[in-house]
């Protein structure tokens, strides 16, 4: 059956593209940061252990609605490691680094969501997509306070 609301399947395809990258970033920052909670040690061990729980458990979620919104703009939803690891822009980590490092590649990560996020905007916008919109905004403010709060941590 036809989608007709109100945005053209060629502006649909462009915003579900964004959103596909916006996914597999947010994955595997959920994966990176399950990855590192789990492996975390040293002096600040419980403040990481807890934070990293808190924000992956963040992450989880977001995965959920940015599939859930490319499904409703009609187009399948990446979902394996290959279709991740194609259209993401962060690192795999493979080795166990210490606590401060875990830190400032969360905070790449979370800056490199956000700048994902923003690089769907012209096309969300340009076809009053406010849906995506919305969902971008919320995911822009996640990202930049979590980013802020990393950051934080690495100062001093």
């Amino acid at each position: 059956m036809a989608i007709d609301i109100g945005i053209s399947e060629q502006d649909r395809k462009a915003i579900a593209e964004g959103l596909s990258r916006l996914l597999a970033d947010t994955y595997t920052l959920y994966l990176k940061t399950h990855n590192f909670h789990w492996n975390v040690t040293g002096p600040m061990f419980n403040t990481l252990h807890t934070m990293f729980m808190t924000q992956y458990t963040e992450l989880s979620v977001a995965v959920d609605d940015i599939a859930e919104r490319i499904r409703a703009l009609g187009f399948p939803a990446p979902g394996s490691y290959a279709q991740f690891a194609e259209l993401t822009v962060i690192r795999e980590e493979r080795g166990v680094p210490k606590a401060e490092e875990m830190i400032q590649q969360l905070v790449e990560g979370q800056e490199a969501v956000a700048r994902t996020a923003r690089s769907i905007f012209p096309v969300a916008e340009g076809a009053s997509d406010e849906p995506t919109c919305d969902l971008l905004t919320q995911r822009l403010q996640v990202h930049e306070k979590t980013a802020w709060m990393l950051r934080a941590m690495l100062e001093g």
